[in-house]
């Protein structure tokens, strides 16, 4: 009897035993499994590098938000340049970025193909206005119709960007051109800019064409012009009060709160419509690209040699997505819904159900 008692303890405590090692071991198994998918998650931290056009910056500020919720092991490091300089930055400089977004779809072909990239994506719209504040001179009196008469007062400065590093420079001067056309005054673009700098238009076979010297030899008149690489560069200047109005983006001039004269159609890049009146006029860079006035429309593509395509292919199905467009259009830029492809073979499959085909 006594036997069979000492026998039942015994595998009573073997028993005991068995059980408390195989918690032990399920409770290891699960720390070592917590340590190695926390380990696994470190070693996914991605850094996805986005070069964009500076009319970009708040929409891009919003998309990497987005973005960074979505996926939180991602951190959305974004930089702005003209759009013209930021591409130089992947093809000139060696530099390494996941996406790339310019102000004017046509760069990232002309400059990027084939060797850099070979898909663009065309997603918004835009158009040229002149920004001003309360404290601008004649602030009270500017409108569509006279606003070229009120930047030709001797006592008013106005700023435009670099043509040779940001679209939205070159758009400018096409503008103020243009206007010469539209409004029948042929000394418009003389008065405002040709006789406070190095730039003038030419007729060539009914295009007007201006032909860039190299960006230190525009030579402003800084008492009448200021001239930045960036139209962001400008901003500071009109909320000091050097400038009284600038030449910018409507989404730019709506984000950031200035008021803002809108140019009629005709000439304001912003409508299909007239798009063979665009194209009369045509600016040749510094580094011998032309470029014919067009419609604005904003490109984006995904370097050859990015690093993380995976995530770049994300990122840009956010901003081509039905809530893309909608952060867009909260920022006063147009989308293009659907968004179009020029070279849709060549899209990524993930991104091929988001766009059509131009």
């Amino acid at each position: 009897m006594k036997v069979k008692i000492m026998l039942t303890i015994l595998l009573a405590f073997l028993i005991l035993g068995c059980t408390s090692q195989t918690d032990q071991t399920d409770h290891d198994k699960a720390t070592t499994s917590t340590h190695t998918a926390t380990q696994t998650v470190e070693q996914q931290k991605v850094v996805l590098k986005v070069f964009h056009a500076g009319s970009l910056t708040e929409p891009m500020k919003a998309f990497k938000e987005a973005f960074e919720k979505k996926y939180p092991n991602v951190e959305v490091q974004t930089e702005a340049a003209g759009s013209a300089a930021t591409i130089r930055k992947v093809t000139e400089l060696g530099r390494v970025a996941d996406v790339i977004a310019s102000a004017d779809y046509p760069l990232i072909p002309k400059m990027m193909y084939p060797e850099y990239a070979n898909w663009t994506i065309m997603f918004a719209k835009n158009q040229i206005v002149i920004a001003y504040t309360d404290s601008s001179k004649y602030a009270d009196e500017i409108n569509s119709q006279n606003w070229y008469q009120i930047l030709r007062r001797p006592d008013v400065k106005f700023g435009f960007s670099n043509p040779n590093d940001d679209p939205c420079g070159y758009r400018s001067q096409m503008v103020i051109q243009l206007a010469e056309l539209y409004y029948n005054d042929s000394t418009i673009y003389d008065d405002l800019v040709a006789k406070h700098s190095n730039l003038k238009f030419v007729e060539e076979n009914g295009t007007y064409v201006l032909r860039m010297p190299k960006s230190e030899d525009i030579n402003p008149d800084t008492s009448k012009l200021m001239i930045r690489s960036m139209e962001m560069e400008l901003i500071h200047g009109i909320e000091s009060g050097e400038i009284d109005y600038f030449f910018i983006y409507r989404s730019v001039a709506q984000q950031h709160g200035f008021k803002y004269v809108q140019l009629p159609p005709q000439i304001d890049l912003s409508s299909t419509k007239y798009a063979d009146f665009y194209s009369k006029v045509k600016v040749v860079l510094s580094n011998g690209k032309e470029v014919v006035g067009k419609p604005i429309v904003y490109g984006i593509t995904i370097p050859k040699n990015a690093e993380h395509r995976d995530y770049a292919e994300k990122f840009i199905q956010l901003i081509i997505s039905e809530e893309g467009q909608k952060i867009l259009d909260q920022l006063g830029q147009p989308p293009i819904v659907p968004a179009r492809a020029d070279r849709i073979e060549n899209l990524p499959e993930s991104l091929r159900g988001y766009v059509s085909e131009t």
